[in-house]
């Protein structure tokens, strides 16, 4: 790697891609950041704000009906537009599947094993790798870092991890993973810094709720459970997936109502959730704005918080008891509403909320008098994916 060290992060999401371009001095301040969001909608944008803040583009991508066309999109504007060329880039892979337990550089047979694992989440894995490849024709002398969204979960005990299914089944990888492990690292990262390593070495549920949603529970630092599983879209009820689901509601589909199996996966990824309750957005500002009025948005809005309460209450038992309580992502960060119902009703865990602090998304909102330490922290999984990439070319010398 040059001596500049300009380190680009590529956030790969279902339906979106993120990116930032750090400089070389290891700070939080990107040199620019963007997004392509609402990829294959047919109503695709593109932003770019420079590290002041000023805004570099902004235009509909009518192309952008895939990721391989946001791709190229994106990459052609940075090769075109940005101030200066990365000197290695670093890309958000949301599995890495049994094997693949920490951050890695890239190679051709790292490459390939990715590509096997695409079945695992195929909402998100071409996607990512259609990045990488064009990462590699772009900018053909950057060295590439893949961060694994699985890594932080890899300490799960196996009574986490294991499904009840026979052995021939467990053994093609089918078990619980965990996902957005990249914000949990940032989120245990920044209180480290703030307050100090006593600071992540109690019981902690990180909650990040946005679009996607999961909660880890995490134990002197390290994930013991989580919400999502096998794929990121079980767990907690999401903007349009469905999160968790008894089994029997896909056979029933599929035998009695004749649904495919590629129907059945639209549909629960992409026609569930928050977006098939309420049946107009899977926007909870859209939700909240609406409920008072439309019955099937109220039901909504009580379905995410009556379930992230009860997620909370089983992480904590898993956790014997709480000390911490952090709310990240879109919703998590925003919506004081949101947060307000689930932490009602319970105090019996320690937990408490101050209403102007909450009303006010002050980072501390928790009661003086509450047991349990209730947080509002901004996450960054483009940062995150920065320093990952600086700390393995350091390794690899």
């Amino acid at each position: 790697m040059k001596d500049s060290g300009r380190i680009l992060a590529v956030n790969s999401g279902s339906s979106s891609i993120k990116f930032a371009l750090c400089g070389p001095d290891g700070g939080d301040v990107p040199l620019l950041e963007g997004t392509l969001e609402r990829i294959g909608s047919g109503q695709a944008r593109f932003a770019v704000t420079g590290g002041n803040g000023e805004l570099l583009a902004e235009e509909p991508v009518v192309a952008a009906a895939g990721h391989e066309t946001a791709c190229a999109h994106v990459f052609s504007w940075l090769r075109s537009h940005a101030p200066e060329e990365p000197d290695a880039i670093g890309h958000r892979i949301v599995h890495g599947g049994p094997y693949h337990t920490a951050s890695e550089a890239l190679t051709p047979e790292l490459f390939d094993s990715i590509q096997a694992l695409s079945p695992f989440a195929p909402e998100h894995l071409p996607g990512a790798l259609h990045a990488v490849r064009r990462a590699s024709v772009v900018f053909p002398d950057c060295p590439q870092v893949l961060c694994f969204d699985t890594a932080f979960h890899h300490t799960l005990p196996a009574a986490a991890t294991t499904y009840p299914l026979p052995e021939f089944v467990r053994s093609q990888g089918v078990r619980r993973y965990g996902f957005h492990g990249l914000s949990y690292a940032w989120l245990l990262g920044e209180l480290e810094r703030r307050e100090g390593n006593d600071a992540v070495q109690g019981r902690i549920i990180l909650a990040h709720l946005g679009h996607g949603a999961s909660m880890a529970a995490v134990r002197n630092g390290r994930s013991i459970e989580t919400s999502m599983g096998f794929s990121p879209a079980g767990g907690l009820v999401m903007s349009t997936r469905s999160g968790d689901l008894d089994p029997g509601v896909l056979f029933f589909l599929l035998e009695q109502r004749g649904m495919s199996p590629s129907g059945l996966k639209e549909m629960v990824n992409r026609r569930s959730g928050l977006a098939g309750l309420s049946g107009k957005s899977g926007d909870m500002r859209d939700l909240l704005a609406a409920s008072p009025h439309d019955p099937c948005s109220a039901l909504a809005v009580e379905l995410f918080c009556y379930q992230a309460k009860k997620y909370i209450g089983a992480l904590s038992a898993v956790l014997g008891g709480l000390d911490m309580l952090v709310f990240t992502g879109g919703i998590g960060q925003h919506a004081p509403e949101v947060r307000r119902r689930i932490c009602e009703e319970m105090e019996f865990l320690g937990i408490s909320l101050d209403p102007a602090a909450n009303d006010m998304n002050l980072e501390e909102i928790s009661h003086r008098d509450g047991a349990v330490s209730v947080r509002v922290m901004k996450t960054n999984e483009e940062l995150m994916i920065v320093r990952e990439t600086r700390r393995v070319l350091a390794a690899d010398g």
